[in-house]
């Protein structure tokens, strides 16, 4: 059995946990996460634990109870902590202003770049040249990390661009004669 899939997931104080045959709940706090429940994996709500257990003894039922719990296990904290990316914009003049669920940005273009931010979503600008982005959907948190830095990636050469907050860009060396 998979190593990830045998260790359970305490669910903590104010978080709800609701299994049926075709899909797992979690509500807390910060909102409401559901995902289908997979065929090969069953899932036990034992009190404050969730335990997973593959359906069958095939491989990929095996490979999948790790999936689920590790996919239930971030839903969980989702709700209960939320997730969080950082981005830093660099470069002379690059700006970022968050207008509601808009994140306004000036970054070197002849216009300026405007991208909606989904339900769920939160972004803050603390500084002109950094931008937080909130919500308690892990893989949705990243992927709109990645769609903003995607819009103006750090260049080689300089390193100016958009990029994650721990993230270190190796720069070129420019050519010689």
């Amino acid at each position: 059995m998979s190593r990830v899939g045998k260790m359970p997931i305490a669910v903590p104080k104010g978080v709800d946990v609701s299994v049926s045959a075709e899909q797992i709940s979690v509500k807390g706090s910060l909102g409401t996460l559901v995902r289908p429940v997979n065929e090969l994996v069953t899932i036990k709500n034992d009190g404050g634990t969730l335990k997973f257990a593959p359906a069958n003894e095939s491989a990929e039922a095996d490979a999948m109870s790790g999936t689920m719990r590790a996919l239930v296990a971030n839903m969980v904290d989702g709700v209960s902590k939320g997730f969080e990316k950082k981005l830093t914009l660099v470069g002379v003049g690059f700006r970022a202003a968050a207008q509601g669920a808009k994140l306004n940005l000036q970054i070197g273009f002849s216009h300026p770049v405007v991208k909606d931010m989904p339900a769920g979503i939160t972004v803050t600008c603390p500084t002109q040249t950094e931008i937080l982005i909130k919500g308690a959907d892990r893989q949705a948190v990243g992927q709109i990390a990645a769609e903003v830095r995607a819009i103006r990636p750090p260049e080689p050469y300089k390193g100016k661009g958009i990029r994650y907050a721990d993230e270190k860009v190796s720069l070129k060396e420019t050519k010689k004669k």
